[in-house]
């Protein structure tokens, strides 16, 4: 089987980011941030803007790169490269708009994250990108 890149989205607001309980086969029940897979000739950047919008019908902006994380699910026989990418979204209220992918959405403080957390995240927390993400995030409040 052949590695796949997903593409992570931190959508941040007011000290806060955007989550989603997933819902379906990959991470069904746990808590992650919107995104989706890398497409065919697409930049990180376009398929963090359409995957945020598929999801939850938000608009992003100053979309830059966080983080990388190599997750082996080994229970789901998957193996992802994990780009995680951060965001501004600064009006609009998130809607489930994939209700096969999603059972909640909520703005989640760093420091307080839902539990379970979906695989990669393991990953994303012990990594050194995580500490500069948090900081972003806790930089955005107004």
């Amino acid at each position: 089987m052949q590695p796949r890149v997903g593409i992570g989205v931190f959508v941040i607001r007011d000290g806060k980011f955007l989550m989603g309980k997933r819902k379906g086969s990959h991470g069904s029940g746990t808590w992650s941030i919107p995104g989706g897979h890398l497409e065919y000739g697409e930049s990180f950047e376009e398929t963090a803007i359409r995957e945020v919008q598929e999801e939850t019908g938000l608009v992003i902006e100053n979309v830059r790169f966080g983080a990388v994380t190599n997750d082996v699910f080994d229970s789901d026989n998957k193996h992802y490269v994990s780009i995680w990418m951060v965001s501004d979204s600064k009006i609009g209220e998130p809607t489930i708009t994939e209700p096969d992918k999603y059972i909640d959405q909520e703005w989640i403080d760093i420091d307080h994250l839902p539990d379970p957390l979906f695989l990669s995240w393991r990953q994303l927390l012990v990594s050194e990108f995580f500490e500069p993400i948090r900081q972003q995030i806790l930089n955005s409040k107004e």
